[in-house]
């Protein structure tokens, strides 16, 4: 969800607690000093207004207890159901990686849902779909233009072309009456005007027409009938025998479409009526007109154009759900009109709805609509529950606190047992906080506990039992900010500024949290380091441009520009002395806040933003990187140099040959370093052929010799020793590693240290490595790969560390595990693996507990992890071999 939720459950004396405006009015270089000695009486107030921390929300998700399991349940599904319901179950599959934050699976998931939908309707929805999560993505779309899978995902479908003829639309044999003579033609009298047709043309239009003309009826033995009381034109006549003789409305124009449309519908001509439906789509180009033709479509029962005005208002969104009539339209349908707009994909078409309506406004009447539609038209167990859930968040952010305990019930008792926390949350609200919390106890003690289960239990008990509890939440699952952050707070309070700041640097090493960049500002505006929380709040606005701080009531620019007063200004060269100080230290978020401050000057601002792209990349930040890239597409100084950018995008979006093409494009024009450094990246990881080394080499080789500066060429070093040592020259490798190092490149120490390995020296390769930990600021990776060049307790010991820096890499887990499986403690082994992956979602730990479970015996267990690990990456060879050879073995 792109979307803060703000906490409903906060009293007002909390929301009010901080009045932002005081602060901000203070004139400019008089900041008052906030005291954090104990006697100063205004110093409680002072700090407690600064550190709130907003209590957890209630996340409008999908969130089961044993996520594998459903996983392995959706995969086995996948393999033996009908192909009409394979869409909806990738769609809950998405929903399930949307409730572990895992947004690379859940837009495969999308993806694979768009694959496998077997009606137009869901053809439209989750193309539309994935269209909206790749807002801002329209760059990439435009430089693949050409690229026929692109023109599938982001183009309009021909909605016609994929909804064949109604088999129930048969022409009419004609039948004579009686044997009594009639002439061959017929007039219809319109007016004044008299059309002569071909009776049994007409005829075979409809039962009705073959009935009136060849049938019981007085018209039957008329020449001459008349239609004027049937709104249709001489025209639209016209074009109606025209029709019964060819088959085709080619020359009817637009106007008249939906004139022949309403006489075909009071005729039951079928085959007219369908003839009609396709044309009038061509008409459909603008939200105005699919507002207009849609009410005909629906009135009308036309299938084809209502598909057609759905997919503009789906390629509108989000700005259609601004559109009360659209808004409407949707609400409004009833069962017919809706099997008329969406045929059968009713469920997943306000699945999307209901996401869209959220991120725009959570609290809006539009939202709770289409979550009452989504809970309607849910068609499983499965999907219900996910309806009560989230319309239950809704209703609890409304302070509709019946409502949404009546919901949350509802759902906790369909099987969804993280609404519990929603159900408890009520209850808090309304008073009973022992209930919210025996409710909270007894499902703990009925299942296997997950973190979020104790975090929510800590809201409801104090002083050490709240502690303890917040304690075992990241214990279960170390991903949850809202455990550092009270703790943090919790120190800050009683004036422990060292705690508080190791406790929220705990979770800013591995997860660039926003809310725990602002919390640590807090901190450091408390302690009057306003150059730290400067840094902090300029790397806020990296990430977030728009983002609100205090609740959401102060804009951070203005609280950096406010900030930025009470530190020392820098200079273009102070700016590059301090970037080279925090990228050779490895300090990401550091770094990040000076590139900020250097795109405030008349630098060339183009290299700054691939730069800061670079960093958001390395801190995992995906969108703000390539929102970063796109300026410096944006801000780009020549053609050769925007090539180079293009080139990154399409490179860091999957579309490695077409970066490769650019970055071609880009030297014809002009040798630059980033040109050939780029075709270098984009060959080597493109290239399967061993033999394209040498050409990578000669790249890089070619870049280095172009101007740059002295960051950018110690990565081409280092990224050159890689490939030296992939080809065994141990001696070239060691020099480039050496010539990166004389240049800062602190991260050559790693590279140093492969060497050291590779020539049998592991105490230079543990020594390089220890270099590496003691100048970088984020070293979880340099511990994690020291662990590989010494013996087992000093590995253990480096791996504990690694888990305790970043709890989100796998292989200390791993590692661990298999320590253990050797020593044949196969329950503690698992345990070990089990434990990361109730929070991870990772093939590679799954595919070594499915291994485990199979030497145990544990056939069941086993097939359970090969499921869901194939529902994590479908094409993992080593997990294909291991599923087939477990499934043999199924009882």
């Amino acid at each position: 969800m792109r979307t803060f939720f703000p906490s409903e459950s906060c009293k007002e004396t909390q929301l009010n607690a901080l009045n932002p405006q005081s602060w901000l009015q203070v004139e400019r270089g008089k900041l008052s000093k906030l005291s954090l000695h104990p006697s100063s009486s205004s110093s409680s107030s002072s700090i407690e207004s600064f550190i709130k921390v907003p209590e957890p929300q209630i996340l409008p998700f999908f969130k089961p207890v044993d996520y594998v399991e459903v996983l392995a349940q959706i995969h086995e599904e996948l393999e033996s159901c009908p192909p009409q319901e394979r869409s909806n179950l990738c769609l809950l599959q998405f929903q399930v990686f949307r409730g572990l934050g895992e947004v690379k699976l859940m837009r495969r998931s999308l993806r694979a849902a768009w694959q496998k939908a077997s009606t137009v309707h869901e053809k439209l929805i989750f193309g539309a779909w994935l269209k909206y999560e790749k807002q801002g993505e329209d760059l990439i779309a435009d430089l693949l233009g050409t690229c026929v899978k692109c023109a599938q995902e982001f183009g309009p479908i021909d909605v016609a072309s994929q909804l064949p003829l109604n088999l129930n639309v048969n022409s009419h044999e004609c039948v004579s009456m009686n044997g009594n003579q009639v002439s061959r033609n017929v007039s219809f009298r319109i007016g004044d005007e008299k059309i002569v047709c071909d009776r049994q043309k007409i005829s075979s239009l409809s039962a009705p027409f073959n009935a009136m003309l060849n049938g019981c009826f007085t018209e039957s033995l008329c020449e001459d009938i008349d239609l004027s009381e049937n709104n249709i034109s001489p025209s639209g006549m016209r074009a109606v025998k025209e029709f019964s003789m060819t088959g085709s409305l080619s020359e009817v124009p637009p106007d008249l479409l939906l004139e022949i449309l309403f006489f075909a519908n009071k005729f039951c001509c079928e085959r007219l009526k369908d003839a009609c439906d396709r044309k009038l789509t061509s008409l459909v180009c603008t939200r105005e007109d699919a507002v207009e033709l849609m009410e005909y479509a629906l009135e009308e029962n036309t299938p084809i154009l209502a598909a057609s005005c759905l997919q503009i208002f789906l390629r509108d969104l989000p700005d259609c759900l601004n559109d009360d009539r659209v808004v409407e339209m949707f609400i409004n349908a009833n069962r017919q009109q809706r099997s008329i707009m969406v045929g059968p994909a009713s469920f997943s078409l306000y699945c999307l709805l209901s996401e869209v309506a959220m991120n725009l406004d959570p609290r809006s009447r539009q939202t709770a609509c289409f979550l009452e539609k989504l809970i309607e038209f849910a068609e499983t167990d499965r999907q219900r529950l996910l309806g009560l859930h989230q319309l239950g968040c809704v209703r609890l952010m409304r302070k509709e606190y019946d409502e949404a305990e009546h919901l949350f019930e509802a759902a906790l008792n369909a099987g969804h047992i993280y609404s519990v926390a929603g159900l408890a949350r009520v209850g808090y609200i309304k008073g009973h906080k022992l209930w919210a919390y025996e409710k909270l106890s007894s499902v703990i003690s009925t299942v296997t506990p997950l973190g979020w289960m104790h975090q929510e239990r800590s809201l409801y008990c104090e002083g050490d039992k709240r502690k303890e509890e917040l304690e075992k939440a990241t214990e279960l699952d170390p991903t949850l900010t809202y455990p550092y952050m009270y703790r943090a707070a919790s120190s800050m309070r009683k004036q422990n500024a060292t705690d508080a700041l190791k406790e929220i640097n705990r979770v800013l090493g591995f997860k660039l949290a926003l809310e725990c960049l602002e919390l640590r500002f807090c901190f450091f505006l408390a302690l009057e380091n306003y150059q730290s929380a400067l840094c902090d709040v300029q790397a806020i606005l990296t990430l977030s441009p728009d983002y609100r701080m205090f609740e959401g009531r102060v804009a951070a620019s203005q609280l950096r520009t406010l900030v930025h007063e009470h530190v020392d200004n820098w200079t273009t060269a102070d700016c590059w002395m301090q970037l080279y100080e925090r990228w050779s230290s490895v300090d990401d978020i550091g770094s990040l806040s000076v590139i900020y401050q250097m795109l405030e000057s008349d630098a060339a601002k183009g290299i700054l933003y691939f730069r800061q792209s670079l960093l958001l990349l390395r801190l995992n930040c995906p969108e703000a990187a390539m929102r970063s890239l796109q300026l410096a597409r944006e801000h780009a100084s020549s053609e050769h140099e925007r090539l180079v950018y293009e080139g990154w995008i399409l490179y860091d979006t999957g579309h490695c040959e077409e970066g490769l093409q650019k970055a071609e494009e880009s030297i014809k024009i002009k040798r630059s370093f980033e040109a050939f450094f780029l075709k270098a990246y984009a060959l080597a990881d493109s290239s399967q052929d061993p033999s394209c080394s040498s050409t990578v080499v000669s790249l890089l080789e070619d870049a280095l010799k172009c101007p740059s500066d002295r960051l950018r060429k110690g990565q081409a070093l280092n990224n050159l020793g890689s490939v030296y040592v992939d080809c065994g020259k141990l001696d070239l490798a060691a020099n480039c590693y050496i010539n990166a190092l004389n240049i800062r490149h602190t991260r050559a120490h790693q590279g140093l240290a492969r060497v050291h390995f590779l020539r049998n020296d592991k105490s230079a390769a543990y020594d390089e490595m220890t270099k590496l930990i003691e100048k970088a600021r984020n070293n979880a990776s340099a511990y994690e790969k020291r662990s590989e060049y010494c013996d087992r307790d000093f590995t253990k010991a480096d791996l504990e560390m690694v888990t305790q820096l970043d709890p989100l890499r796998v292989y200390p887990y791993r590692y661990r595990a298999a320590v253990l499986m050797d020593s044949h403690k196969e329950k503690e082994a698992i345990a070990e693996l089990s434990r990361a992956i109730s929070f991870k979602a990772d093939v590679h730990l799954l595919h070594l507990r499915a291994a485990f479970h199979e030497h145990v015996g544990d056939v069941l267990g086993a097939l359970r992890d090969c499921r869901a690990a194939l529902s994590v990456d479908p094409n993992h060879q080593e997990m294909l071999e291991l599923h087939s050879r477990v499934y043999s073995h199924e009882p």
